[in-house]
């Protein structure tokens, strides 16, 4: 229905939301080392299902200046996703880098 692309940002959008508005403020609270292992175990998650779909395609993602595969999409484009959402939280919940 929509392109590949649009999919895997929109699984990263769900993803990072639940994680930023539902998930870390229960379990992790300001604790950042709780909040960075979460937050991989959510990353992998998003990996895993899209490498579910894609491992082993030579399906290629538009970044803007170059083509990638579907890891390398999908961890860009989390992680730009998610940086705003970090940024607020950690002002909200007044978590601090160690």
């Amino acid at each position: 229905m929509f392109s590949a692309e649009l999919d895997i940002i929109l699984l990263n959008l769900v993803l990072a939301l639940v994680a930023y508005l539902s998930v870390y403020p229960a379990l992790a609270g300001n604790d950042l080392n709780k909040i960075a292992l979460y937050d991989l175990g959510t990353s992998g998650i998003a990996l895993g299902i899209v490498g579910y779909h894609y491992w082993g395609s030579e399906v290629q993602f538009n970044i803007l200046l170059a083509d990638v595969n579907w890891f390398w999409f999908t961890l860009i484009s989390y992680a730009a996703i998610e940086f705003p959402m970090m940024l607020w939280y950690f002002k909200k919940h007044g978590v601090k880098m160690k």
